[in-house]
């Protein structure tokens, strides 16, 4: 069975398009809801652009990571995505994509629901993948593991909104 290499879930958040768009495009705040991410190198209040480049930290367990992530989507008020091109312990010294991450925001009346998508991009086969992702995940496939991860980045994503505003 080939496996699933699209993840996606949604949540209603009592923020603007435009609020919630600031804290998205600004990776370098993503710990505050992620529940692996530790950091990123792209300036703190900086307005990314479609090739920008930045370096996230992450953990998981006792594993730490760093990939190189290119930005791959910029609108405003709508979209910011970002593809992690490049992965690594020390330093993202891999050649290798690993996966492409995308918000979506959609103003509901005076809130905003937002879509957080996942895509696997790893080139490897099927088969591979399963085995390296039941080792890195603890016995779940990335989709599972990834759907899980989603649902408390987006719960953690409303907190930081609504407390903000």
């Amino acid at each position: 069975m080939p496996r699933s290499r699209t993840i996606s879930d949604e949540i209603h958040v009592e923020a603007s398009p435009e609020a919630l768009w600031r804290l998205v495009a600004e990776p370098a705040r993503y710990p505050e809801w992620s529940p692996e991410n530790t950091g990123a190198t792209l300036p703190a209040g900086s307005t990314p652009a479609v090739g920008d480049a930045f370096v996230g930290s992450n953990r998981r367990g006792p594993l730490r990571w760093t990939t190189r992530c290119v930005v791959t989507e910029v609108e405003p008020g709508r979209r910011f995505g970002f593809s992690a091109r490049d992965w690594g312990l020390r330093s993202p010294s891999l050649r290798i994509r690993n996966a492409a991450w995308r918000y979506q925001l959609e103003p509901d009346g005076t809130a905003t629901r937002v879509r957080l998508t996942w895509t696997d991009e790893r080139p490897w086969p099927d088969v591979v993948a399963a085995v390296v992702d039941r080792i890195v995940t603890g016995g779940h496939t990335f989709a599972e593991f990834q759907r899980d991860n989603i649902g408390r980045s987006l719960a953690g994503l409303r907190r930081v909104a609504e407390r903000t505003g």
